[in-house]
């Protein structure tokens, strides 16, 4: 199987990674010897920010515009990775929407949109990628699903929630799938992180938010962007059809 050597630079693709959490897993990524490209619906000068803060040579950090909700866009960054760096090694399908609705108060139109954009991307971006990653018989696809995905939310809407689960769902059918060709697909569930998206759907909550969780404390979002690096190497080729939760110990299984 094509394996990559140990001394080959590997492509990573990183989608809503201009900033936020994502911008912490181009980070790990490129820590670890990665080629990142920082990808989002709107780079603008974060991502130019963070890209320079990798490389300022502009070699191993990179910039490219893509909507997860669009087809195009998708074999467009593959098409444009593989004419420069001749092939891709990773995905990290992070972009989501969130919103904090009542249940019953949820446009069915704002419930296909948001699902449309994380589940429906992450499938179409594992799909795209996933083709490329057959036909070179290597790969890596790690999904942000959340734990909001496992207990139905109590922080964010519905819409969240159900598209955090599909997210689940595609991460076990892909890596079922994909298995046979050298590429490993796991997702990760993070409960409540530091982060200023957290902070802001918590809002006056965020004291008793952080009450409840057994360990007392928001997670570290550095900690979680470094398992999304673990799991995008190559060592990890025996880790597949997994989540890993990382909550404070709000869910246990």
């Amino acid at each position: 199987m094509a394996t990559p050597l140990p001394d080959t630079i590997q492509t990573a693709v990183v989608t809503g990674g201009a900033r936020g959490f994502g911008a912490e897993v181009c980070r790990a990524l490129h820590k670890d010897g990665f080629r990142v490209i920082i990808t989002d619906v709107d780079p603008g000068p974060d991502a130019a920010a963070l890209a320079s803060e990798l490389d300022l040579a502009g070699e191993t950090g990179m910039t490219a515009t893509l909507d997860v909700s669009k087809p195009e866009d998708w074999q467009r960054v593959l098409d444009e990775c593989v004419e420069r760096y001749g092939s891709v090694e990773v995905l990290v399908n992070n972009a989501a929407r969130t919103a904090v609705q009542p249940l019953l108060d949820i446009d069915p139109a704002d419930f296909n949109a948001i699902m449309a954009t994380n589940a429906g991307g992450t499938f179409t971006g594992s799909q795209v990628f996933g083709r490329h990653f057959k036909e070179r018989e290597y790969g890596r696809i790690i999904n942000l699903a959340s734990l909001a995905g496992q207990n139905g939310g109590t922080a964010t809407g519905a819409h969240y929630a159900a598209s955090k689960g599909a997210i689940l769902t595609l991460t076990k059918i892909f890596a079922r799938d994909l298995a046979p060709f050298n590429v490993t697909c796991n997702a990760i569930a993070p409960g409540p992180m530091d982060t200023p998206m957290v902070r802001d759907v918590l809002g006056e909550n965020i004291d008793k938010a952080i009450a409840n969780i057994p360990v007392g404390q928001l997670g570290d979002p550095i900690v979680v962007a470094d398992l999304v690096a673990m799991l995008a190497a190559p060592r990890s080729a025996f880790v597949n059809g997994a989540c890993w939760d990382v909550n404070g110990g709000l869910y246990m299984r």
